[in-house]
This record gives structure tokens, sequence and C-alpha cells, in this order.
């Protein structure tokens, strides 16, 4: 206690969790592996684009450049942070961070930045790349730069705290995961990303339209594909009310679940699950 009597001011959480952030950025960096682990996505999206280019397939090329940008920001969103989750669970990161005031608030600030910074580089990737190799992958003017801005802004909104959400809730199991993973994939397939959504039957473009993948693509297209490459989309254009709408419920359904669930999930963490955890990993190992 000071000689006012008051307690010595603590750190601010959100400026510690920068640093935390930076700090795993560079990790990264000196990492060959963990660079390749978060390039290899958009790098694997720009070579399908750069192989329909070869083959004459223009429009193809360009719809599969869009669909990597959008379900990049999908991966990253609800694929990665889960991952995350799921790592500093096993190994007792969270446990840690339980009693430890602002703790939480560094940790989550910390994993935004990682997620925002990854987006960004693999976003930029494939928009260079598309340039450099296809001579596309650029919105042509300033309006669908602003396109291209909001869209992946909100796109990122809508999907980091679901998945945030989503990684709470899964089970400690690395099985759980993997079959979480399946029904993602399946969104990617499906969502109109790679392929027109109005090719594939009513029940399943009604089905997809519910989750935000569908959104974040369409959205992403309009910025990137010429203007009569809407005549593709479900009712001929690029509803942009109905973009902004869809993300902006996501994201404002994600900020008011992830935050409680993240409490709830570090306040089940205990020495003794974790231990029981530990146990088991290694019982199956031996095993």
């Amino acid at each position: 206690m000071n000689a006012s009597g008051t307690n010595p001011s603590r750190p601010n959480p959100y400026r510690l969790g920068l640093s935390r952030g930076v700090i795993e950025l560079r990790q990264v960096l000196r990492s060959g592996k963990d660079i390749y682990t978060y390039l290899s996505t958009p790098l694997a999206f720009l070579g399908v684009a750069y192989w329909q280019s070869g083959d004459g397939d223009d429009a193809m090329a360009q719809l599969s450049l869009a669909g990597g940008v959008g379900s990049t920001i999908f991966m990253f969103g609800l694929l990665t942070v889960p991952q995350f989750l799921f790592g500093d669970r096993e190994d007792g990161t969270l446990l840690r961070l339980r009693g430890v005031p602002g703790a939480m608030t560094a940790y989550v600030t910390a994993k935004i930045l990682f997620v925002l910074v990854n987006i960004a580089v693999s976003v930029a990737l494939l928009l260079l790349g598309g340039r450099v190799l296809l001579g596309t992958g650029l919105p042509h003017s300033p309006q669908r730069w602003l396109t291209l801005v909001w869209v992946v802004a909100l796109g990122i909104m809508a999907v980091v705290p679901i998945g945030a959400a989503i990684g709470s809730l899964l089970p400690a199991a690395r099985e759980a995961l993997g079959i979480y993973m399946l029904p993602m994939l399946a969104l990617m397939v499906t969502s109109g990303t790679f392929t027109p959504l109005r090719e594939m039957p009513d029940w399943l473009q009604n089905l997809v339209s519910v989750f935000p993948l569908r959104w974040i693509a369409q959205g992403v297209r309009s910025a990137l594909l010429p203007d009569n490459a809407k005549a593709l989309e479900l009712g001929g254009s690029w509803q942009h009310p109905a973009v902004a709408g869809m993300l902006a419920l996501w994201a404002l359904a994600g900020l008011a679940l992830a935050p409680r669930l993240l409490q709830r999930m570090a306040r089940r963490e205990s020495g003794s699950s974790l231990s029981e955890r530990e146990r088991k990993r290694v019982a199956k190992t031996a095993y």
C-alpha cells in the first residue's frame, strides 16, 4: 500500500495483451514451420487460381481468388481460434490465467491482434499474388476498395468471436476438434465460395445462407469481380445490405456469447481436470 492508502495501479490489460500479441507474432517469424503453417492456406488458394488461369479459365481463376480471401477469413476465425483455445486449455495456460486480475482480457487481446495480423497478411498475399500472377485480384476503384475493407472487417468481427465461443464449448479432446472441422469444411464447399451458389439445390442455398461464410464470400466477390459477375449471384445482385446485415448479426451474437463462455470455461478449469487430461493422454500414448 502506498502513502495515499491506495493500491498501486495495475498494468493495463489491453496494453499487456498487445505486447503479448507482438511477442507471439515475433515467435512465428522466427519459426519457418509456423510461417509455412499460416501461409500455406492462402498459397494453396493462389496456386489453384494460377492453375485455372493457365488452363484459360480466367473467370474461374478470379472466382477462386475471391473465394480464397473469404475462406481465409472464415478458417482463421472458426478453425484457428478454437485451436488456440484448445491448446491453451490443454497445456494449463488458461488455468494459470484464471486467478490473475485482467489476465483473461490481456489473453483475448493478444489473440485478437495475432489473428488480425495473420488475416491481413494472408489477404494481402492473395490480392498481390493475384495481381502479379493473374493480372487481377485488386479492386479497380475506390468504392470497391471501401467495399473490400468493410466486408473483411465485418467478416472478422462475425467469425472470430463465434470461433472463441465454439472453442470454449468443445470438450478437451483432439478428436472433438477434428470432428468439428468436418462441417466447417463442408460449408466452404457448399457456400458458393468457389462455385456459383445458384447451382446448388434450393434447400442447400437456404441452409448455407444462415451462416456467415456465404455472405463474406459474396461481399468479397462484389469487391473483386467485374460487375457482370453479379448475374451469377442469387437475385442477380450483390445484395450489400443483406451482406452487412447478416455479418452484423453474427458479430453481435458472437460478442454477446464469447466473453461469457470464455469466463465460464476459465472458471471450470482446475488442477485436477488438467491432471486428469494429462493422465488420459499419457495412458493413450502408452497404449
